[in-house]
């Protein structure tokens, strides 16, 4: 078990806001550092490999070196803009380089996008509300819950499955309000989408719903006076880049087979870290 002492007691009871002094990762152990950096890379790897999961795959593993939200929160969304972006970005570029016609030809459905924000804007609204103002222990053991519950249906091999336009309210709702919180409501929201989108523009219609949802969280952040970890991103935007490159050759390699093994696999490491996070938060309560 990682046990994390690495802030002042007087600081470790509410989020980092905006002040003079020292950055949390100033003082950060080398093997810390070391797990944080490797934790990004696979947090690249998942979000351009499956087209999710940058979060729900990797916070919980973040949680375990520093149970502090709200230090995490803001790399990982900036890191969803950049990428997100990118991925987006490069076919219409390089189909731009080879055929000199540059146009803004997507696998963006813009309809159903539209669709999809109208429902979860406001109950995204309320989760950033409420990891702002919560005590970080309440965040952290709602985080490893939901991906507890995530792990149990990975392994399982029973993701969430929509069939009905009000299980689709539901879930979209849910979802909303979970990514408000700690931006790990994307399986919810994909059990909506994957239902009625192609899968060729399921994955840039995800990140252009996670540009825009994320955009909103960072924009709350920075008016409540979250310290945004800015100097952080010179050397973990790299490691994340590192893990979006190897991730976008998976992806190719995803489309021609169901990785039903790696995400069983990745079912029981999920399962592993929330309760081992659970247990962790446990004994600092007590």
């Amino acid at each position: 078990m990682i046990e994390s002492r690495l802030l002042p007691k007087e600081t470790t009871r509410r989020p980092l806001k905006k002040t003079n002094r020292m950055s949390f990762f100033d003082d950060l152990p080398f093997w810390h550092a070391v797990l944080i950096f490797l934790i990004f890379i696979w947090s690249g790897f998942v979000r351009s490999g499956l087209g999710f999961g940058g979060a729900v795959l990797s916070l919980p593993f973040l949680l375990l070196v520093h149970d502090q939200p709200l230090i995490f929160l803001p790399l990982v969304s900036v890191h969803l803009l950049v990428f997100s972006s990118l991925t987006i970005a490069q076919p219409i570029v390089v189909a731009g380089i080879k055929a000199g016609n540059w146009r803004l030809d997507t696998n963006i459905d813009w309809l159903y996008l539209r669709k999809i924000l109208a429902i979860t804007i406001v109950p995204k609204l309320l989760g950033v509300f409420g990891v702002i103002s919560l005590p970080s222990h309440v965040i952290t053991n709602f985080i490893f819950v939901i991906v507890l519950i995530y792990g149990i249906s990975y392994l399982l091999n029973r993701q969430f499955v929509s069939n009905h336009p009000t299980l689709d309210l539901i879930f979209l709702l849910l979802g909303g309000y979970i990514s408000g919180t700690s931006l790990i409501g994307a399986p919810l929201i994909i059990a909506v989408m994957a239902r009625h989108l192609p899968r060729e523009k399921l994955r840039d219609t995800l990140f252009a719903l996670w540009f825009i949802l994320v955009s909103i969280k960072l924009a709350a952040f920075a008016a409540a006076g979250i310290d945004l970890q800015w100097w952080a991103h010179l050397w973990l935007l790299p490691a994340a880049g590192i893990g979006h490159i190897l991730g976008l050759k998976f992806h190719r390699y995803s489309l021609q087979v169901e990785p039903k093994r790696f995400m069983q696999f990745i079912g029981a490491a999920l399962i592993f870290v929330a309760l081992a996070g659970l247990w962790q938060t446990s004994v600092a309560a007590s």
